[in-house]
């Protein structure tokens, strides 16, 4: 991956100048902040964070009976690369994608669209990189790809044997939503 090569570049540059402190400082630091990464807080503060500020909603964690599947999920990842590796994960059923795209651009949608798709995978691009900020270290050294999103009515995404997993569902309104953090590797 790339954010490996500058990484890697950035420790030989150290290393031939001689400076072994930045190579035990970018190759430790992640790792020894592990109990800030796999922090539920953190995650909830994401959410309530960029649901106030760009949708103008109070949202918070929903801990009552799993809430009724819609037949049609609308489902955005968006990947980490460099100290750490894994995905930020946000899906809902597609009336609660409608109402959160209808906060971000002020119309009214009948139907999961372009814009919706976009507005579902903007917000999940927002949910990873808040939630990347609340840990020092790992805002400077781990990238975002590009969201991904995918729509229908039968599907899973399925993650092997991930090093740490946080699944949260959150409502604002009437409207439920999940937001996963999944984690397969920390340097």
């Amino acid at each position: 991956m790339l954010l490996n090569g500058v990484r890697k570049a950035a420790i030989a540059r150290a290393r031939e100048s001689g400076n072994k402190e930045m190579e035990r400082t970018m190759t430790l630091s992640l790792r020894e902040s592990v109990h800030l990464v796999s922090d539920p807080k953190n995650l909830d503060a994401s959410v309530k964070e960029v649901f106030q500020l760009m949708l103008g909603v109070n949202c918070q964690r929903y801990l009552g009976p799993e809430p009724v599947a819609e037949p049609e999920s609308v489902t955005a990842v968006v990947g980490f690369g460099g100290l750490l590796s894994g995905a930020c994960v946000f899906k809902s059923g597609s009336t609660a994608a409608m109402k959160v795209a209808a906060h971000m651009t002020g119309t009214a949608f009948e139907e999961i669209d372009d814009t919706v798709k976009d507005g579902i995978g903007e917000i999940c691009n927002m949910l990873a990189g808040a939630w990347k900020g609340k840990v020092p270290g790992l805002s400077a050294n781990c990238g975002l790809s590009v969201p991904a999103v995918i729509t229908g009515r039968d599907y899973n995404l399925h993650v092997q044997a991930p090093e740490f997993k946080l699944h949260h569902t959150y409502k604002f309104d009437d409207a439920s939503f999940e937001v996963t953090i999944i984690c397969d590797g920390i340097q």
